[in-house]
């Protein structure tokens, strides 16, 4: 059976509103989950991508689902002197990551704007790099996502991709899946008083592409020398292209 093209768009268009709906609901509790839900290791993660990044003072950036804007403080910070531009879908997520933003007195060169991932709001090669964190695999469709970043950044510029991933070896796959698929929505309904928000990771992650593959999706949309790099056992992967010049 055959799906047409306005079938199609109208269930691109009802997982955005799903998933949508979920980051508005867990936005409050978003950052006390991310610790417990990783045991903190996504400060490791983010802290090792940063380095691969090697941001020069002035460089400028584009954070895609910035959520409530660590990566894209910690952006900021690397560069210095350079805007920096955090977008998300979420209100709820861009407000709390708005506060941090002017904790840290960066307003001056942050600016956050509520859009689409496969729409970005952005003229051709504006920035250096574009990123995105642990958000690839809740769009609906990532290769337009990854084609919309390549085509904001510079000749020459990176696209970064922070996510999920699969691990290959037993016998931690097996544990971690047990994890993954059980234990973690009941700390979602414990922590944040939100299961069926929190099912929604194991769900979305079966869907998502392994290492190996996303990165020849890096490279289908005309990404140059990526380099796909494992982390914690493969559950989280980093995802490096650049832009030909």
């Amino acid at each position: 059976m055959s799906i047409n093209s306005s079938e199609q768009e109208a269930h691109t268009e009802g997982q955005y509103d799903h998933v949508h709906s979920v980051f508005e609901s867990i936005a409050s509790k978003y950052d006390i989950m991310n610790d417990i839900l990783s045991f903190r290791r996504h400060k490791a993660w983010r802290k090792f991508t940063m380095k691969k990044m090697a941001i020069k003072p002035g460089d400028t950036a584009v954070d895609i689902c910035c959520g409530t804007c660590d990566w894209t403080l910690s952006l900021a910070e690397a560069s210095k002197t350079g805007p920096i531009i955090g977008l998300d879908f979420s209100e709820n997520m861009l407000k709390l990551g708005g506060q941090k933003v002017r904790a840290k007195q960066l307003q001056d060169r942050i600016s956050l704007v509520q859009g689409n991932a496969m729409e970005l709001p952005f003229e051709d090669n504006r920035f250096d790099y574009a990123t995105i964190g642990f958000g690839l695999r809740n769009v609906p469709d990532l290769v337009k996502v990854l084609e919309e970043m390549k085509r904001v950044v510079k000749p020459g510029g990176m696209v970064v991709c922070l996510e999920l991933s699969k691990p290959t070896w037993q016998p931690f796959k097996g544990i971690y899946y047990f994890y993954f698929q059980k234990i973690l929505p009941v700390l979602g309904k414990l922590f944040a008083k939100r299961y069926e928000q929190y099912k929604w990771l194991p769900d979305s992650l079966a869907l998502f592409p392994g290492r190996e593959e996303l990165a020849s999706i890096f490279r289908s949309v005309g990404l140059q020398h990526v380099e796909a790099y494992p982390l914690t056992g493969g559950i989280v992967a980093l995802h490096i292209g650049i832009k030909e010049n």
